[in-house]
């Protein structure tokens, strides 16, 4: 989300300032901070950064310096007041204010700050969609009314807001007259969404489906999804739609009931593994992906082994997955919580380690094999090879002879495992 929150943010100024791009702040008139707040220490790092930003302000009192997203929101007069050379504050809902808020002068006392949530206004205001490779995302809800008692998303960005269906299909045409053959639906609860067309209510499998139809759209993925939205009509399209790639991000959190309560997550790991087993009925070959919290409060060590016996049930081909920490204004921060951080430590290490060693082994199991990879570009580490990507979303290296390759899906044979890649050659029938 604040990838694409960022991009939207340069696309808006490059229409209504006909700014470019600098990778160095030096040179820069305009310096932004996106923030993410899902994470503790996030509003130091902020406070840290605009520490090394005002030394370039004391060098060019023109620079404007803003800072959007989350800890915008949550932090919001703070800022202006441990940060008065700051010239904008704006939330992740208010991105498409960014070129009026530069705009006010701060002479005048007025404090040039935008937090509020017109998420609908926001989304009429995005201007038409740039892309610079073959695969984008394409927003489809923003916020979350699940309000889960670890998590500040509801707070900083919102009660859930589903976009109209008709600017949805009007951006991914754009993008795919760019080139783009892989949209990415993305949202906090990506799978919640809900909107009205012709009389008829669409839910993510309706967008999947229709999207599916459009010329060029050759892989559809979609991130981040809840577990208690996983209905049985988007299970029924992993039957109908090829595009639809068999790989899927599920958040699980805990493997044990005790702590999901704890959580406010509303369903049960029996409810989890269901939906796993279903789709894997027409997908055998899904690789499911999760986040993990480890040590939330009251966690025992007997819910830590339900977390790892889920794990080892599942076998997830990857993870994001954290210590707990407390945000400000959450319910959890009150509950009681008597683990020491070593303890913690050693959980999260022991998950880890085993997520990482399933990671590794699929890749070993894929040697030898055919993948049908989406061609993204140069290969990073070198120009004599192009970048590829796999259904289940690893990074495929390989030698090459025509650049025009790129956005088309092709057949690449897996040669080798390595630590974060793999290495391919192409495949020839």
């Amino acid at each position: 989300m604040n990838e694409y929150d960022s991009e939207k943010t340069v696309d808006i100024l490059k229409d209504k300032k006909n700014v470019t791009v600098t990778d160095s702040p030096e040179d820069a008139d305009i310096v932004l901070l996106n923030t993410c707040s899902i994470r503790e220490k996030a509003e130091a790092k902020v406070y840290s950064d605009l520490g090394r930003l005002r030394k370039l302000k004391e060098k060019n009192p023109n620079l404007k310096i803003g800072v959007g997203g989350c800890v915008a929101t949550q932090e919001g007069k703070n800022i202006m007041k441990r940060a008065p050379y700051v010239d904008l504050i704006y939330g992740p809902q208010t991105l498409h204010k960014v070129p009026e808020l530069l705009d006010i002068k701060k002479e005048s006392g007025i404090k040039a700050i935008d937090i509020t949530f017109p998420i609908e206004e926001k989304f009429d205001s995005l201007p038409s969609p740039s892309s610079s490779g073959p695969s984008s995302f394409v927003s489809i809800m923003e916020g979350c009314s699940k309000y889960c008692s670890f998590c500040v998303v509801p707070y900083t960005r919102g009660d859930e807001v589903s976009r109209k269906p008709e600017q949805i299909f009007d951006e991914i045409a754009r993008l795919v007259e760019q080139g783009v053959s892989e949209i990415t639906f993305i949202g906090q609860n990506v799978n919640s969404y809900m909107m009205p067309l012709n009389g008829r209510m669409l839910r993510l499998s309706d967008l999947i489906e229709i999207s599916s139809h459009i010329e060029g759209v050759k892989r559809i993925r979609y991130t981040t999804s809840h577990p208690l939205d996983m209905t049985d009509d988007l299970i029924d399209v992993y039957k109908s739609v090829p595009q639809l790639v068999s790989q899927l991000h599920l958040p699980v959190q805990s493997g044990s009931n005790a702590i999901l309560q704890k959580m406010k997550r509303n369903y049960t790991t029996e409810h989890f593994i269901d939906v796993v087993t279903r789709i894997k009925k027409t997908r055998p070959d899904l690789r499911v992906s999760s986040d993990f919290i480890v040590g939330f409060p009251g966690e025992t060590k007997e819910d830590f082994d339900l977390t790892m016996e889920l794990v080892n049930l599942i076998e997830f081909d990857s993870s994001f997955s954290f210590i707990y920490s407390p945000r400000p204004g959450t319910p959890a921060t009150k509950l009681n919580d008597p683990v020491s951080l070593n303890e913690k430590k050693e959980r999260l290490s022991i998950l880890q380690a085993t997520l990482n060693s399933f990671h590794h082994e699929h890749s070993v199991q894929m040697e030898g094999g055919i993948e049908r990879c989406l061609v993204t570009g140069i290969a990073k580490k070198s120009p004599d090879q192009l970048q590829a990507r796999t259904e289940c979303n690893r990074v495929v290296n390989f030698d090459f002879t025509n650049s025009d390759l790129i956005g088309n899906l092709i057949d690449i044979k897996i040669e080798k495992a390595l630590a974060n890649s793999l290495l391919g050659s192409i495949h020839k029938n």
